[in-house]
């Protein structure tokens, strides 16, 4: 056999010849690899010693060889290792049931020497050992113990019965059949406990510890990721049974816990795009969670206030974390980029689902809303901002020439439009557009109680449309105006008609769309707290809206376009007033009056002419621009004459010239002076905009004209006509310039054109 043992150190390394005929051969390999496995099988082998006792006289040559016959120790070794356990599986099947039996017995032993032990701890606990006399033997006197008591009662039987089923129940997981074994073996302990030969102490022992192991097996088999539905119900419920209450529930949520925080980790993990799909599948898992949580725990809990708050608490947690992850994943994005149509799709979305647990006094809605709050304002603030970006450059663009924007692809027809129907410029147009978007990207928000700061947020992008507006009106700029918009430029409105179209737009932008925004988002704000929040706002019933707060709103919106009303009258006063640096009303108009001669027809002052012109110019050019909007025609020529007469009764210049010059106002020039009041006067109540300011600011100055007439010495009363004369003369002069103007005669004083009178500005470009 020693000759077949191949040499490591040979060249050749094992024969390679055809096999021997005779069948001996591969019995002579087994013997041979077994013989050179020997060496190995040492329970102290020491490989290194091993190699340098092969390899110290091995040339390359030898090593590679050694190297190869190593490998193939390897593979013969694994053939052999595969061999030894398909021959030896059956024996190895048989080893293991035998090993499972012996586990079994060796727990029945187990038991029975736990009974064992608590049978001798009983008696040893029932005999006095105190009372024996020194060196007796206490075995035999246990011995005598025993043989001198009487048999075990019935009950001392049955308990020990009990006890060993309890052992069987346990072990093989019968909780139900347990629970009922075990309380029937309380029940014996306490009928025993009220015997007057009292033998239960060492059974409630056992029985106590029977209880333990019942009660670790059942919170084991609870915080197991696979137990859910029935099998954690009933588990939780024999808990409850038990007595372990608290326990029982806290397990109940921390499993539902558990298996919502894997199947999110999954929903995570399955490449579910965030956004939409993501909300509502992370909203529809949350919720429902929470849904079967709560059947699951008055299933088994009932209506127990102490586990009800337990609930509520535990499903408030857990909608925070859904909140959490839908900011993170959606909201957070979506007010980065200004996308309130994301944001109110994901809050919508969120309280839809939300919304179903109230059916099972679960009002989450609320804490939902209070997460979201936060986030959804940063959105809608961002969206704001790129609103009133757009708003700036339409503005940029606009040529201020108004047109209707009617057609059969304009939104303007569609069922309930917030668009006017009014003549507007281009920017105007476009910026109802945004405000319709913005609507209904922003309704769902109202159910964040967020209508009022989605009004506050249009008030300020009108305020900058309208301050925009203002820039376009030719004439010096305001500093404060300018300081505020020095980064924008719009194109100036050189025409009658196009200053007007910006008032038109400011008009119908503050009485027909801002109040229609208002109205439905108010009244959805109010039906938000009576409704539910998986209607759209537009399906809900309104409630009838509180008069004073739409009437704060519009006093509000109303007041930002009195501003470019009032910034429009004072550029054209100013313009009526200087020509190219030149007043065209001063104290000469007055004090010259007294040295001409001659007679004739009363006529009010050139500028008051030219303040006729212009009123009756803007009139006829409104009622095109402007139609069906008489009032705010009214109401821009009752200001544009009050600021007129404002501007006199406020030049302390000229007052001071009146007063103190070196000339005097004479009778003839406080004639004309009060003819001018009185014909501003009848301008006004000829066109239906007469007011009291007007009545009261031409009465101050007629006073203070009287007063400085007074100052000469002369009598005001002997120089001046009756009031009758001035009002025939003022009549009579409006009918002259009335014929003049509809004949389209250009007027000797008519105004100058506000190209002349505004060719550059600093803030804008023609």
């Amino acid at each position: 056999m020693g000759s077949l043992k191949p040499s490591v150190r040979s060249k050749g390394g094992l024969p390679t010849g055809p096999p021997v005929a005779n069948g001996n051969v591969p019995h002579l390999e087994a013997e041979t690899l077994a013989e050179e496995l020997r060496s190995f099988k040492i329970d102290k082998f020491d490989a290194e010693g091993y190699v340098q006792s092969r390899c110290q006289t091995l040339n390359e040559k030898g090593i590679r060889s050694l190297c190869a016959e190593l490998v193939r120790l390897k593979k013969a070794s694994a053939e052999e290792m595969r061999r030894s356990v398909y021959a030896n599986y059956a024996a190895f099947i048989r080893t293991s049931q035998e090993i499972s039996d012996l586990e079994g017995e060796l727990l029945s032993m187990r038991n029975l020497l736990s009974s064992q032990v608590s049978l001798v701890h009983g008696l040893v606990d029932g005999v006095q050992l105190d009372s024996l006399p020194n060196g007796t033997n206490i075995v035999s006197k246990i011995s005598t113990f025993s043989e001198d008591q009487s048999p075990h009662t019935e009950e001392e039987t049955r308990l020990h019965a009990i006890s060993d089923t309890l052992d069987v129940l346990i072990a093989e997981r019968r909780t139900d059949e347990a629970l009922n074994t075990l309380f029937e073996g309380e029940k014996l302990l306490v009928e025993l406990s009220g015997k007057e030969n009292n033998t239960a102490n060492p059974f409630q022992t056992l029985i106590a510890e029977h209880r333990a192991r019942l009660r670790e097996q059942l919170v084991q088999v609870a915080r197991q990721p696979s137990t859910r539905g029935h099998e954690l119900r009933s588990t939780v419920q024999a808990l409850y049974r038990l007595g372990d209450g608290s326990c029982a529930h806290t397990l109940l949520l921390t499993a539902h816990s558990q298996r919502l925080q894997t199947i999110v980790q999954e929903l995570r993990a399955s490449g579910t795009s965030y956004g939409g799909t993501y909300t509502a599948a992370l909203a529809q898992l949350v919720f429902s969670t929470i849904s079967q949580a709560a059947k699951d725990s008055r299933m088994v809990f009932g209506e127990q206030a102490d586990y009800a708050s337990e609930l509520v608490l535990w499903a408030s947690e857990e909608t925070a974390k859904c909140a959490a992850l839908l900011k993170r994943h959606v909201l957070l994005s979506a007010a980065a980029a200004g996308g309130l149509r994301a944001a109110a799709e994901c809050v919508q979305v969120a309280l839809g689902h939300c919304s179903l647990l109230e059916q099972q006094g679960l009002a989450l809605c609320p804490t939902l809303l209070k997460l979201f709050r936060p986030t959804v304002e940063h959105a809608l603030q961002t969206n704001l901002r790129h609103m009133e970006e757009s708003v700036s450059v339409l503005a940029s663009a606009d040529n201020w020439v108004v047109f209707h924007a009617s057609g059969p692809g304009n939104r303007t027809h569609l069922s309930g439009s917030l668009f006017s129907q009014s003549k507007l410029t281009s920017s105007a147009h476009r910026f109802q557009a945004l405000i319709q978007d913005f609507f209904d990207d922003g309704t769902p928000l109202v159910n964040l109680q967020l209508g009022g700061l989605m009004l506050d947020g249009l008030v300020q992008v009108f305020e900058s449309y309208i301050e925009l507006l203002m820039l376009a009106v030719p004439g010096p700029v305001d500093e404060s105006l300018a300081a505020q918009m020095d980064h924008r430029t719009v194109k100036l409105a050189y025409s009658e008609s196009q200053q007007l179209g910006l008032l038109a737009n400011a008009s119908a932008l503050a009485d027909d769309v801002l109040p229609r925004v208002a109205v439905k988002l108010l009244s959805s704000q109010l039906a938000n707290g009576k409704e539910d929040f998986r209607k759209r706002p537009s399906e809900r019933v309104a409630p009838p809206l509180r008069t004073p707060e739409l009437k704060e709103w519009r006093r509000r919106w109303q007041r930002i376009v009195d501003k470019l009303r009032d910034y429009y009258c004072r550029q054209q006063v100013l313009d009526l007033m200087f020509t190219e640096d030149e007043a065209n009303f001063n104290v000469d108009i007055y004090l010259g009056l007294d040295d001409e001669n001659g007679n004739h027809d009363p006529l009010p002052s050139p500028i008051f002419q030219q303040l006729f012109f212009k009123l009756n110019k803007l009139s006829n050019v409104a009622a095109d621009i402007m139609p069906g909007r008489e009032r705010m025609i009214a109401m821009l020529l009752m200001r544009l004459v009050e600021t007129f007469l404002i501007f006199i009764s406020e030049d302390e210049e000229f007052w001071e010239e009146i007063r103190n010059g070196h000339r005097i106002l004479g009778p003839a020039g406080l004639q004309q002076f009060v003819l001018d009041m009185q014909f501003a006067n009848q301008i006004a109540a000829h066109g239906r905009y007469l007011s009291r300011q007007i009545k009261g600011v031409t009465a101050e100055i007629i006073t203070r004209a009287v007063d400085a007439f007074s100052r000469t010495g002369l009598d005001a009363d002997s120089a001046l006509p009756e009031n009758e004369w001035f009002l025939m003369a003022a009549q009579s002069s409006l009918q002259k310039l009335l014929m003049e103007f509809s004949r389209e005669l250009p007027s000797p004083t008519a105004s100058l054109s506000a190209r002349s009178m505004s060719s550059s500005r600093s803030h804008g470009s023609p």
